[in-house]
C-alpha cells in the first residue's frame, strides 16, 4: 500500500492528527514512568529485610523509673524467653522497618569533618543476631562479655568493644578489601573501633531512604543497652502458626510484671512492613487506576476520531470499493494511517517520558528510566492504536458500494 494518499489525507485533516499525536504522546510519558514507578514501589515493599520475618515480633514498655542497673530489663529478656514456644528475646534500641530510629555518620580515618556515609545504628544484645536470625558472612557474632550498660546521662562511657557492620556498608567503608574484618571505622570523637562480623542484610528503620544512608541497607550494630525508661524487645518464636498468639500474650505479660507499666504496643515484623509501606500501596494502587483511565481516553480519542473520519470519507470509501477495493483493503487503509500517527505520538513520547523522568529522579529517589519500560509502553500504545480502530475500520469496509457512493 502506498503511503502518499494516506498522508495527503492526514495533511488535510491536521488538527484531529496532531491531537490523537499528543494525546498518545502523553499517555506514553505518563504510563512508561508510572509503570516504573509501580515496578520499583513493588519491589521495594517486598525487600529483604534481613530478619526471619515470618518468625519476629517486637514489644515495647514504658516504666515510671529508669532501669539504671539493668536488674529490671534482664528479668523482662528472662520471662519472654520462659514463655512456651518462644526461643529468642534480645534488648533493642530501634526496629528494621518502622519508620523510626537513630542514624549515625561513619568514616574510615578520625577526627574527620564529614562523614564518608550514614547508617542506621542499631544498638542491641550480642543475642540479636540469633533472635532476629541474621546471616554472618564474614567474622563472628558478639560475645556476651562484650555488651555493656550504657547511661547516655553518666559521664565516662565505657569503649565500645566491636561493631558488626552489614555487607553494603562494608563495600563502601572498604570498597577494595575482601575481607573487612578486623578494620576499623570511626563513630563521631570514638576511638577506633574494630569490625568482629558482616551480616547479609539488615535493613535500616526506613527502608529506601536517604536517611541511614543509600538504599537503606547501609547498617551497623553495637553490642550494648541504653539506659532509659522505654524499652523494646525483639521476640523470636519457634513456630509461625504461633506467632500472633505470642505477640499478643508477651505482650500482657510484660505490661503486668512491673507495678505502673504502660505498653508500648507490640508488631510482628508483617504488620510493621505493611505500615510502613502503607503509603507504597496507596500509590501502586492509585496509578494503577490513573494508568487505566488514560488508557481508556486515548482509545476513545482514538475511536471518536477514526468514527469521524470513516462518516466523512464515506464517498471516498465507496469509489475505491466501486473501482475494486477489498474489504481488507479499507481496513489496511485506517489501520496504516492509525498507526502512523500512533508512531509519531510514541517517538515523541519516548522524548516526553525521559524528561519526565529526569524531573522525579529526585523527587521519588529513582534510578534513570530504563529502556525496557518505553519499550513496553510503546509496545501497549500501539497495540490500543491498532485495536482502538479496528472496530470503525470494520464498520467502514461493511459498507455496500451502491450506498456509500449515494451519500452526501
Amino acid at each position: 500500500m502506498e503511503l502518499r494518499p494516506i498522508l495527503s489525507a492526514m495533511r488535510h485533516r491536521k488538527t484531529g492528527v496532531l491531537l490523537i499525536a499528543l494525546q498518545v504522546a502523553l499517555t506514553l510519558a505518563i504510563l512508561a514512568n508510572a509503570l516504573y514507578v509501580v515496578r520499583d514501589r513493588f519491589d521495594e515493599s517486598r525487600r529483604v529485610s534481613g530478619l526471619d520475618d515470618d518468625m519476629v515480633f517486637h514489644v515495647s514498655v514504658r516504666d515510671k523509673e529508669r532501669d539504671v542497673t539493668g536488674a529490671v530489663t534482664q528479668a523482662d529478656i528472662d520471662a519472654l524467653r520462659a514463655m512456651p514456644g518462644i526461643v529468642g528475646a534480645s534488648w533493642v534500641n530501634q526496629i528494621p522497618l518502622s519508620s523510626s530510629g537513630n542514624n549515625s555518620g561513619f568514616h574510615v580515618v578520625p577526627e574527620f569533618e564529614q562523614a564518608l556515609t550514614s547508617a542506621a545504628t542499631y544498638i542491641a544484645d550480642p543475642s540479636v543476631i540469633d533472635t532476629w536470625g541474621l546471616r554472618i558472612v564474614e567474622g563472628r557474632g558478639f560475645r556476651e562479655d562484650e555488651t555493656q550498660l550504657v547511661d547516655e546521662e553518666a559521664a565516662g562511657q565505657p569503649k565500645v568493644a566491636g561493631v558488626i557492620v552489614t555487607r553494603a556498608m562494608a563495600q563502601v567503608l572498604y570498597p577494595n578489601e575482601r575481607n573487612v574484618v578486623g578494620k576499623t571505622l570511626y563513630w563521631a570523637s570514638s576511638a577506633p573501633i574494630p569490625i568482629v562480623g558482616v551480616v547479609d542484610t539488615l535493613v535500616s528503620p526506613w527502608g529506601r531512604s536517604s536517611w541511614g544512608g543509600g538504599d537503606g541497607s547501609r547498617t551497623v550494630i553495637f553490642p550494648a543497652r541504653l539506659v532509659g525508661n522505654s524499652r523494646t524487645y525483639a521476640v523470636r518464636v519457634d513456630d509461625p502458626a504461633a506467632l500472633d498468639r505470642l505477640a499478643t500474650e508477651a505482650d500482657a505479660m510484660l505490661a503486668k510484671r512491673v507495678p505502673g507499666r504502660l505498653s508500648g504496643g507490640v508488631s510482628t515484623m508483617a504488620e510493621t512492613r505493611d505500615q510502613r509501606y502503607e503509603g507504597e500501596h496507596t500509590m501502586i494502587n492509585g496509578l494503577l487506576i490513573v494508568m487505566g483511565l488514560l488508557l481508556a481516553m486515548t482509545a476513545s480519542g482514538i475511536v471518536g476520531l477514526a468514527s469521524l473520519w470513516v462518516n466523512q470519507r464515506r464517498k471516498q470509501i465507496g469509489v475505491r470499493r466501486a473501482l475494486g477495493a477489498r474489504r481488507i483493503d479499507i481496513v489496511r487503509l485506517f489501520v496504516t494511517e492509525n498507526l502512523l500517527i500512533t508512531g509519531a505520538g510514541v517517538v515523541i513520547g519516548c522524548g516526553l517520558a525521559l524528561a519526565l523522568n529526569a524531573a522525579m529522579m529526585d523527587q521519588l529517589e529513582l534510578t534513570k528510566l530504563p529502556l525496557g519500560f518505553l519499550g513496553v509502553g510503546s509496545a501497549v500504545l500501539l497495540a490500543l492504536g491498532f485495536t482502538a480502530v479496528l472496530g470503525p475500520a470494520l464498520r467502514a469496509a461493511s459498507v455496500p458500494p451502491a450506498v456509500a457512493t449515494r451519500s452526501a
